[in-house]
């Protein structure tokens, strides 16, 4: 029949009166921008490479300026640092020079040397520790240095600690500066020496320079 569609055929709305078919089609694509327009757009506003590269350049001037920055700040607390250490150096007694009447003594206790010295991670941490008490006397310009107690952790230290011990000590130790102090009192009374009768800094035959008590 006339007023029947095929099978498969999409229902047409009907047209809005004083409108037709046509023109609601010329509208709607009318009223949605073309891709091609869209993309057009989207070109516009992207950065071209001149761009890039020029903001890529203010980056790289802004992180360098502030770099530099840094660098002067630490360069200004490293001078202030050394100006310090300068200043102490000259105020220090003893042999260091400056006030005579000061005695500076270094004091150190429970050294143990000798700690788990079979340890391959930890067999060196005691005579590291020794080590760096006698560089800090040398630092501060110390008169003598005090170990007040236990030295050596065994009562019987073995041969190592003993060579190691000593080679730390001819290190520290020995040299040719003057000791800035004496020892009035008897020596045979107050230290007992087995070698000489007094204190080894005084004997002829040794070189000592930062004498350590015990």
């Amino acid at each position: 029949p006339r007023g029947r569609r095929p099978r498969g055929a999409a229902a047409r709305p009907p047209p809005v009166d004083g409108d037709s078919s046509d023109d609601n089609d010329n509208d709607i694509s009318a009223a949605a921008p073309p891709i091609r327009r869209l993309q057009q757009q989207q070109q516009q506003h992207l950065p071209s490479e001149d761009e890039e590269e020029e903001e890529r350049d203010v980056g790289r001037n802004n992180n360098n300026n502030a770099n530099d920055e840094s660098m002067e700040n630490n360069d200004d607390d490293y001078d202030d640092h050394n100006d310090d250490d300068e200043a102490e150096e000259e105020g220090g007694g003893g042999g260091g020079g400056g006030d005579e009447s000061v005695l500076r003594i270094l004091l150190s206790t429970d050294n143990h040397l000798g700690y788990l010295e079979r340890d391959p991670i930890r067999g060196r941490d005691s005579f590291a520790a020794l080590e760096e008490v006698l560089s800090l006397a040398r630092h501060h310009k110390a008169d003598m240095v005090l170990l007040s107690g236990d030295l050596f952790h065994e009562n019987k230290p073995s041969r190592k600690t003993l060579h190691t011990t000593m080679e730390i000590l001819r290190r520290y130790c020995m040299g040719g500066d003057p000791v800035g102090f004496q020892i009035i009192s008897d020596q045979s009374q107050c230290l007992r020496s087995i070698v000489s009768g007094r204190a080894n800094y005084e004997d002829e035959f040794y070189s000592v320079d930062l004498p350590i008590f015990t």
